[in-house]
């Protein structure tokens, strides 16, 4: 453990929301704080420092580690693929993750798709089964919240149902291929051994997927998108939802540009302002507990408070014949414009020569505009029906009572 009477030099990427306010000072120490791009962030910049910390863009492995004095190293994201942690346990180096920190942002994406899926392609979803393929922290919040606006429910993750775990009934894939009308991945991505998940869905078993809808929140490549794009091209009725994508952020620009991939967004599904302040709180509460302080900085205090919204409900039944679904779908609309997010990454991507349309995404990502998370804006309903209440609770919207 690094003693608090030494220096401390941490190389950061730009990219970590509040990056200043966070590490910029901690108890006892006198920081220095070296704030770099992704591709600023090298073997030469990184070998003076003591902690590194990142995100999905940086590869953390040998190459960039060797020779360098750095101890503590984090990723400000959930997913740690990026990471090679077998080399940095070999050089007794600690690790962290934000993972779980920017889970509720994540599942509300999924829900606004859902209810975009409802409203747009006439999918009443009481009707349909949604098979969740990787039951973590996400996929677990995702299933739950199927049950509750009462879709069907099917769920794939052979580690957890290896270890006996019993919080679902456990089903193979190939079940999930078969009955579901929608599959969405939560899986990390694994490349090697008998739990491998690269391009868990591929040309074979989408052959086999009987549903229409294809959702990736999760890590692009456990998705062959060739594969995935001739699925699409076999018949009009089937859709994607893409957040993720292989080889980012070069991305298949066919996939991209293609009608039935309704939500196309450049890997922001995590991207609440609150989601990303709850990334950062994760990793500083992991450095200070490596130093041995206490922590100062609170992502509260960073973030604008959000007034209660007034709620005139709508005149007219507009989804599945239920005014209750069709309001709950316009205030889902009103906190997440997710067709929004889709018409600007096709229409800053879709120009773009292809030698700087990797540039364009993650301008992107880089500059995606404020989102606020669902429990952080206050509904006050008129009049006050109890039925839009319900379903709003349901999918997690913030409710005043009457």
């Amino acid at each position: 453990m690094i003693q608090t009477v030494l220096p401390l030099r941490i190389v950061v990427d730009g990219n970590i929301s509040h990056a200043v306010s966070a590490f910029g000072a901690l108890p006892g120490l006198a920081v220095t704080l070296d704030i770099a791009e992704p591709v600023e962030i090298t073997p030469q910049r990184v070998r003076s420092a003591d902690v590194l910390l990142v995100r999905s863009s940086t590869k953390v492995n040998g190459k960039l580690l060797d020779g360098s004095r750095v101890r503590f190293v984090a990723t400000a994201t959930v997913g740690d693929d990026h990471i090679d942690r077998s080399d940095l346990a070999q050089r007794g180096i600690v690790f962290a993750s934000a993972a779980g920190s920017s889970t509720d942002s994540v599942v509300e994406y999924v829900t606004a798709a859902l209810f975009a899926l409802q409203h747009d392609h006439a999918m009443a979803l009481p009707q349909l089964t949604i098979g969740v393929v990787g039951v973590g922290r996400i996929g677990s919040k995702v299933a739950r919240l199927s049950q509750r606006i009462g879709m069907g429910l099917l769920c794939n993750d052979p580690p957890r149902a290896a270890q006996g775990d019993a919080e679902f009934a456990w089903q193979p894939l190939d079940r999930l291929l078969a009955e579901s009308d929608i599959l969405t991945l939560h899986t990390p991505l694994l490349h090697d051994g008998a739990q491998a998940t690269l391009h868990l869905l591929n040309a074979e078993n989408l052959a086999h997927f009987h549903g229409r809808v294809v959702i990736n929140a999760g890590r692009g490549a456990v998705v062959d998108n060739a594969a995935l794009l001739q699925w699409l091209n076999g018949a009009p009725d089937r859709l994607a939802v893409l957040d993720c994508w292989e080889h980012e952020p070069q991305i298949d620009r066919a996939l991209l540009a293609h009608p039935q991939v309704v939500v196309a967004t450049p890997h922001i599904a995590g991207h609440s302002l609150d989601g990303k302040a709850a990334n950062t709180q994760a990793v500083y509460d992991a450095l200070c507990r490596f130093l041995g302080v206490d922590g100062a900085w609170n992502m509260n205090d960073e973030l604008p408070v959000v007034p209660s919204l007034r709620w005139p409900l709508l005149a007219a039944d507009a989804v599945m014949g239920k005014n209750r679904w069709a309001e709950v779908t316009a205030m889902i609309t009103q906190l997440y414009p997710l067709a929004n997010d889709t018409e600007a990454c096709r229409e800053l991507l879709k120009n773009a020569h292809s030698e700087d349309y990797a540039a364009a995404f993650k301008k992107m990502r880089r500059h995606y505009p404020v989102r606020r998370g669902w429990d952080r804006t206050q509904f006050q309903l008129q009049p006050y029906d109890a039925e839009v209440a319900d379903l709003a609770r349901r999918v997690g919207l913030k409710i005043a009572n009457p």
